[in-house]
């Protein structure tokens, strides 16, 4: 292998980039439609469905590291990661289309429905999805072609966000007429039929050149220690808890907000505001997901990463003030807090190889998929704390499914897409403070690892070296 890293050309990173607008397409309803499609559609109480959510998530810390484990030991022709990713895709998009399907059940068997068809949707996800972030991390070493990569990534994924965000209503409304359980079930086959074929993309486009070490031998419990105890895999692994609550606090409550608390719902330009409000959230993301590559390289991927987390809590917390018919500010801090935010997205899972990289250079062992895997289940645990908080939240300010709300209810919603999210923002800033990896120790690691993988003989590196 050679020592010099090859930029990856155009195509291969849409082709990569496209599994996530696969994946987003499927886990984009989970974030912003299945709180609401149980307690609305199949009546489960917000309590209940909370707690399916984070059980749910909670199970992954089982079921992710045992396909990143499995995963890094796979051999095929077509390598360790691809393989994973098109044998799971039409099982993926099967199991969405069951999750949002309401069964003619009673109300303890609707719940036991609920369970089992999101835990299998969980499980599948876990298939696909942590063999495909691992994907990133050996289609090439070099830090900023994985910073552009990523954002090719999430430019993806914010498309299929923006896509689920503003049509799944329509869809619902299209093919229901009038039948909301009918109609979302048919809006998931339309969506888990598009993410097959994005995954079949990514399988035949993209090419893994990183290979670990042909003699190493190492265990899942030597695999999971080297985590562990790794300090900057603890501080990722506590910021992708963090983000992801917030995430889950705002997505998971936004159709309440916009149900409840705005009081204009006349379309604006033929869009619903909700509908409109998360496209102009997702268009302008998607120009600060781009802006992370130029932002990482002038000031680092940490303080870049930082400040974008400290001025998306300051413009979230301000929610909390605006008018409930004021859709002109609203829109005003949608943008500017969107904006903030964008950088973060793809300069967090960057990091993730970082710390795949480094558990590599401190152990002499390479476990990308199980790194990935590691964090991942931070991302899945905090959506289902963020889950399971949004529906003890509902419940305990009293919030009925239909009817009026009390106005008890109706600041706790408005509280839950701004005050507490943008705590658990601010929590994320100062976690930061004990990542290690500044972009001068990723460089040595990265030269250091190269030289040991084209047989040459690596510098002494130290993480106190000036």
């Amino acid at each position: 292998m050679s020592s010099v890293p090859r930029p990856l050309s155009v195509p291969e990173k849409l082709a990569y980039g496209l599994g996530d607008f696969g994946a987003n397409l499927i886990g984009q309803t989970q974030i912003t439609f299945l709180l609401f499609f149980y307690t609305d559609v199949v009546s489960i109480s917000a309590g209940a469905a909370g707690t399916i959510l984070l059980v749910s998530r909670v199970l992954d810390a089982i079921n992710d590291p045992i396909v990143g484990a499995l995963s890094d030991r796979t051999t095929s022709r077509w390598g360790r990661y691809r393989p994973w990713i098109l044998g799971s895709a039409v099982p993926l998009a099967v199991a969405l289309v069951l999750c949002y399907t309401v069964p003619d059940f009673g109300a303890s068997a609707k719940v036991v429905w609920a369970v089992v068809t999101y835990n299998l949707l969980m499980i599948l996800y876990a298939a696909n999805n942590i063999p495909y972030c691992a994907l990133s991390g050996v289609m090439t070493d070099d830090s900023t072609e994985r910073t552009s990569l990523a954002s090719w990534r999430f430019v993806c994924a914010m498309a299929a966000a923006l896509a689920v965000n503003m049509f799944t209503l329509d869809l619902v409304k299209y093919f229901g007429r009038g039948a909301e359980a009918s109609g979302y079930q048919a809006a998931m086959v339309v969506w888990g039929a598009m993410a097959v074929i994005c995954f079949a993309i990514t399988f035949a486009f993209t090419r893994e050149r990183i290979e670990p070490s042909p003699q190493q031998q190492s265990s899942l419990r030597q695999d999971l220690s080297d985590m562990v105890h790794s300090g900057p895999w603890i501080a990722l692994f506590l910021l992708a808890v963090l983000i992801h609550v917030q995430l889950a606090l705002r997505g998971g409550t936004m159709l309440y907000y916009f149900t409840h608390y705005v009081r204009r719902q006349d379309p604006i330009w033929r869009f619903s505001p909700f509908g409109l409000f998360n496209g102009v959230g997702l268009v302008v993301v998607m120009i600060g997901v781009v802006l992370a590559k130029p932002l990482a390289k002038r000031f680092g991927k940490r303080n870049t990463i930082q400040v974008s987390l400290l001025l998306s809590a300051v413009f979230m917390a301000l929610f909390a003030v605006v008018p409930r018919d004021a859709l002109g500010p609203l829109f005003a801090l949608q943008v500017l807090m969107q904006l903030s935010f964008g950088p973060s997205i793809p300069l967090l899972w960057t990091m993730m190889a970082d710390v795949a990289d480094y558990a590599e250079w401190k152990m002499n062992r390479r476990s990308t998929a199980l790194a990935f895997a590691s964090i991942v289940f931070g991302l899945k645990l905090g959506s289902g704390i963020g889950g399971w908080l949004s529906g003890e939240w509902l419940d305990y300010v009293g919030y009925m499914p239909t009817g009026d709300q009390s106005p008890t209810a109706i600041r706790g919603i408005a509280a839950t897409i701004s005050v507490f999210p943008a705590l658990a923002l601010l929590m994320g800033c100062v976690v930061l403070f004990f990542y290690r990896i500044d972009d001068r120790l990723g460089q040595q690691i990265q030269q250091a690892l190269r030289e040991r993988r084209s047989g040459g003989q690596s510098p002494a590196v130290s993480e106190s070296d000036p």
